[in-house]
């Protein structure tokens, strides 16, 4: 007989239809978990160290939350809420890349955030919400339903490796690494190596190809 697997924590109710009354909500809950997460880390939370910011305890916390996983669930997807769905212009590229743009951002602000969208994707009410919108960008597209929703992984996922780059760019063993390539091209005996490096600019910045890239990936799902 196979396991039953317990719901998703959007498919449970919110609070037991026995017991005391909640003291606090899952939105309470999630957003100090945010703020802990985009302070110090996400190895910073946990259910102990949400519990002391709200000033409870731990075991309290279980009565809203039942794991560690489901609390990260609640965390990524709090973050589709900062998204600005505007109406479908006609231009799908263009409303996909601007979505992409905003992830970017959204990313940005909670430098966990990729890593978690790289591990641990996660589908609640505010990123079905995104979902829907992207589903609408694309609605008079030809592509089949899997090449859409293909596209719509893509842009997290893509965006998530880009922000996931920018973050280790500023790693000191980034630089090294750098170093170490251009002394390689600069000693010639990897000619691809040495051409790539000669025709890149000497201030290019790979981050800065992200919208060419995002659309180039786009196109080449959809079709």
């Amino acid at each position: 007989m196979a396991e039953q697997q317990e719901p998703v924590i959007w498919m449970r109710p919110e609070q037991a239809s026995v017991g005391r009354r909640a003291e606090r909500s899952r939105a309470e809950i999630t957003a100090a978990a945010v703020e802990l997460a985009d302070r110090e880390g996400l190895e910073a939370v946990s259910m102990r160290r949400v519990a002391a910011v709200l000033g409870t305890g731990a075991a309290s916390l279980y009565r809203y939350v039942a794991t560690r996983d489901e609390l990260l669930d609640l965390m990524t997807d709090s973050t589709a809420s900062e998204y600005h769905l505007a109406a479908p212009s006609g231009d799908w590229q263009a409303d996909l890349l601007a979505l992409a743009r905003q992830a970017r951002q959204i990313m940005r602000r909670h430098p966990w955030l990729s890593a978690v969208v790289m591990s641990r994707p996660t589908l609640g009410p505010h990123g079905i919400d995104l979902l829907e919108h992207v589903l609408d960008v694309l609605a008079d597209h030809p592509a089949d339903p899997a090449g859409k929703l293909e596209a719509f992984a893509l842009l997290s996922g893509l965006t998530a490796l880009f922000v996931q780059n920018e973050t280790a760019a500023t790693d000191t063993s980034v630089t090294r690494r750098s170093a170490y390539l251009r002394h390689i091209a600069a000693a010639g005996s990897h000619p691809r190596i040495t051409a790539l490096l000669a025709a890149s600019p000497p201030d290019g910045n790979p981050r800065d190809r992200f919208d060419v890239v995002v659309v180039r990936a786009l196109t080449g799902v959809l079709g």
